[in-house]
């Protein structure tokens, strides 16, 4: 309105003084460059203790596929000093047990602006405790394995109809742990095979109602001739594509916790226990990943500060 003059918009904007903000960083994961790869919100929970509904809260208003809370473990711990911290992660509608990309994103928060030294960060979380370290320009997660069993493809026959169409499938399976379903297509697709699905996510969520699976993960043996190579010629082991409309999110662009079922499906598969991947959403990302032999998966990726800020509570 006209009788609001710039001064008092500045008033009628700023928060009250006894108002609590906590920082908040907007981190771009498995990428080195600003809006690729998969961003995440990671929210510093310095002197304050957030309800569940309150991170919940949050994480519906940052709308990103998470959001990830950092708490210290104890009154002397500080962000920039500090190895070892708590780690939640919600979605826009629920909180979920293990995500790597806002992890990745978490530790990046830490090393690049919290300009934290650790050698290695150590976070308790939901999946147990979960380790990031710096290799280079990397960031290094050490996640738990998720393997898969073979499924019988009835079951799942409405469902992968929705996901693919009538593309066909090389090999289903599933991974209990993660509750995510593995669809390998045909060797005889291409990238841009994958690359064209159009799930309709409502229809997914109608075809599967149980709960034994909150994820889809579609995924393709990379070659040469099928186009799975990146910018300098190199081929991938493997892409992939994730879609989780059960946890809010239509398509995750580059997702971290789906490599530790990818991992343990293609070492079997392939022979081999270190993979370079890509995740061809649209935004896309690369992954480095190596399955331990421990019950680990290492999965590393790069990640880039987008955004820095405080949020209000």
């Amino acid at each position: 309105p006209e009788w609001i003059t710039p001064r008092s918009k500045c008033k009628l904007n700023m928060a009250a003084p006894d108002e609590k903000k906590i920082p908040i960083f907007t981190v771009d994961a498995f990428t080195d460059k600003p809006y690729a790869g998969n961003p995440a919100a990671v929210c510093l929970l310095e002197d304050v203790d957030l309800t569940n509904k309150q991170q919940q809260k949050i994480a519906a208003e940052m709308n990103l596929s998470e959001t990830a809370y950092l708490r210290r473990l104890h009154a002397d711990d500080n962000f920039s000093s500090s190895s070892t911290f708590g780690l939640r992660w919600f979605t826009p509608t629920n909180e979920v047990a293990l995500c790597g990309h806002a992890t990745l994103a978490s530790a990046a928060a830490l090393f690049y602006m919290m300009k934290n030294p650790s050698p290695q960060l150590t976070f308790q979380t939901l999946s147990g405790d979960l380790f990031a370290k710096r290799e280079g320009d990397f960031i290094s997660l050490d996640l738990p394995e998720n393997t898969t069993q073979p499924q019988d493809k009835e079951a799942y026959s409405q469902l992968l109809k929705t996901v693919i169409g009538d593309l066909p499938i090389q090999d289903l399976h599933v991974s209990l742990t993660a509750k995510k379903l593995v669809v390998r297509l045909k060797d005889g697709a291409t990238r841009q095979t994958l690359e064209s699905l159009r799930p309709d996510t409502a229809a997914m969520l109608a075809a599967h109602t149980q709960n034994v699976i909150r994820g889809v993960i579609v995924t393709l043996k990379g070659s040469p001739e099928n186009g799975c190579v990146d910018n300098q010629g190199v081929t991938y082991d493997f892409i992939s594509r994730y879609f989780a409309p059960w946890n809010g999110i239509p398509e995750d662009p580059v997702t971290g916790s789906a490599h530790t079922v990818l991992a343990s499906y293609w070492a079997k598969e392939l022979g081999k226990t270190e993979f370079y991947a890509r995740q061809c959403s649209t935004r896309g990302g690369d992954l480095k990943v190596r399955l331990r032999g421990d019950g680990r998966v290492d999965v590393a990726g790069k990640a880039t500060v987008v955004l820095q800020g405080a949020i209000r509570i």
